[in-house]
């Protein structure tokens, strides 16, 4: 397998949390998005969108981070990342993607740099913009995790709430988001990062790192 990723990416960053949950074996290849490495025909040959990551198995190209979570559920199903009980699954799928469709796409890359680079906000509007954003979505994550013993979202195992939520709270910290009002993330982040499979995914720990 090949995984196409940005060490920063949060939508790359739940792919590897998922692939090291299922422990399964990737190669990288970096696909610097600052540096617009995307726009290349190369790559956009093999993703239209422009978007990381893209996951490449038995030579098939695999788009969109949560999609990839579903394939690699049903491919790879011995180390399972949904729970058996069918409306469990449908309350996991429903947090990861409050946080993949409603609060990421809000606060990510190319979305920043519009509103630096197009509507010429500076650095305090934009930090303005993501934390508003940010703190608007997880007054509800926090609410729904009122059952969560605060090592996982839901139950006793990682799924793929937690393969989405990491990666949101790493970049609201990095944006100096103060999570001082949301104990239950907070409480699930730090026992997900002290994991090898989330500690190994993470940003710095990235062949790309810089």
């Amino acid at each position: 397998m090949k995984l196409y990723s940005y060490f920063r990416s949060s939508a790359a960053f739940r792919v590897r949390i998922a692939l090291n949950l299922k422990a399964l074996a990737y190669d990288t290849q970096a696909v610097h998005l600052v540096k617009n490495e995307q726009q290349l025909a190369d790559y956009q040959a093999l993703n239209p969108s422009q978007l990381v990551p893209t996951l490449v198995d038995a030579d098939q190209p695999l788009l969109q981070s949560i999609s990839i979570l579903e394939y690699l559920e049903e491919a790879y199903p011995a180390i399972a990342l949904l729970p058996k009980d069918l409306v469990d699954r449908a309350q996991v799928r429903a947090f990861a993607q409050a946080i993949a469709c409603d609060i990421h796409p809000l606060n990510n890359l190319r979305v920043l740099k519009y509103l630096q680079h197009e509507l010429a906000l500076d650095d305090t509007q934009k930090n303005h913009w993501y934390q508003h954003w940010i703190i608007e979505g997880f007054r509800s994550l926090e609410t729904q995790l009122s059952q969560s013993n605060g090592q996982f979202c839901f139950g006793t195992q990682a799924t793929f709430a937690d393969c989405c939520l990491i990666p949101q709270v790493y970049n609201a910290k990095r944006f100096k988001v103060d999570l001082s009002g949301f104990p239950k993330i907070e409480s699930i982040y730090q026992h997900c990062m002290a994991l090898p499979a989330f500690h190994q995914a993470a940003p710095e720990q990235q062949p790309d790192w810089e």
